[in-house]
């Protein structure tokens, strides 16, 4: 159990740092914080591999990476919602195991909506975000919250189209990769 517990804090380890240079490779970068890039593949591997928990884990540790390697410090309570909070969040895609599924397609549709499930936790955090601290960056007449959502779905739409293509790559090309060695348990 020892042995199998140092496993699964190796791939989390691993994954947050494999999160952190993909978040550098971006395809584009909004003005005020927030760029499309492939941060959320790990993040999301690790969660469907091993769990909730683990996932979590691994996006927080990402989310405070992030910070510390220059994240945008508005507030305290903003801190928290747009670095470690919306990352860990991501870890919810773990909630919904993969491996009791039959067939391709099925899983699939389930991966997509793993991903789903965290990518709505993280806008859910960045959503309030913008809506508590960076409403002054709204152009006039437009609403707080509407600005809030289309800015946030601006880039977190693309990059969850991005990482669900490349998990559904994965899927189908290197399963053994979203799935733990020997049908051990995940670690909800």
């Amino acid at each position: 159990m020892a042995r199998q517990r140092l496993l699964v804090m190796l791939e989390m380890a691993m994954m947050a740092a494999l999160a952190v240079v993909f978040s550098e490779i971006k395809v584009f970068e909004m003005p005020q914080g927030g760029s499309v890039s492939l941060v959320m593949v790990p993040i999301a591997l690790i969660a469907v591999r091993r769990g909730i928990l683990p996932g979590v884990v691994t996006g927080l540790i990402v989310g405070l990476l992030q910070l510390l390697l220059g994240g945008t410090i508005v507030a305290p309570i903003q801190v928290l919602l747009d670095y470690p909070l919306a990352f860990a969040a991501l870890g919810l895609s773990g909630m919904i195991p993969l491996s009791g599924l039959q067939g391709t397609s099925r899983r699939i549709a389930v991966l997509w909506s793993a991903l789903f499930v965290g990518v709505v936790g993280r806008f859910v955090c960045h959503f309030i975000s913008g809506v508590v601290w960076f409403g002054q960056y709204a152009p006039e007449g437009m609403p707080v919250a509407l600005y809030s959502f289309v800015y946030n779905i601006t880039y977190l739409l693309p990059e969850m189209i991005i990482a669900g293509i490349v998990l559904t790559v994965v899927l189908t090309s290197a399963p053994h990769l979203l799935f733990s060695a020997g049908g051990r348990k995940r670690i909800a």
